[in-house]
């Protein structure tokens, strides 16, 4: 440094900190927008109760094996389903929960019909952009679910 430190050195480190800090408050605030929304259940305290039923449930769905898949396809949601084998899956009753990740709309549950054996579609397509899709699979006894994540191109 050349000269000494004065007033307008200071005011400059000064500014300088302060950008820094509110360019990283704004970083981490936009990657927090963008991201999950933080709410996994509604009332903590009744899931903690259902808890070991969740996991019961989790290993009676993974003994099953069965593959499913949900992607859009053309705009619409479509699951396919196939047993331990590889054989689709047919005759299963199909629903989709549908909803935006930040909640901009409703969730919406629609029936999903079958197309074709093991290929499940919903009756309507989606407007571009990612989706969040819980479906439900049962048949008799069985029971699968599945919680994805579908990008409709834009």
């Amino acid at each position: 440094m050349n000269g000494p430190f004065t007033g307008r050195h200071a005011a400059m480190v000064l500014g300088g900190g302060f950008a820094i800090v509110i360019a990283v408050n704004l970083t981490m605030a936009t990657l927090a927008t963008r991201s999950h929304p933080g709410l996994v259940v509604q009332n903590s305290y009744v899931a903690s109760q259902k808890f070991n039923g969740w996991l019961e449930a989790g290993r009676a769905q993974k003994a099953l094996g069965w593959a499913v898949a949900a992607k859009a396809d053309g705009g619409r949601l479509r699951v396919d389903a196939a047993n331990a084998l590889g054989a689709p899956l047919e005759g299963l009753k199909a629903i989709a929960t549908i909803s935006h990740p930040l909640g901009r709309d409703a969730p919406l549950t629609v029936p999903l019909l079958e197309e074709a054996p093991g290929r499940y579609a919903a009756p309507h397509g989606l407007t571009p952009g990612q989706w969040l899709v819980e479906v439900r699979l049962t048949r008799g006894g069985d029971h699968y679910y599945l919680d994805d994540r579908v990008v409709v191109p834009g």
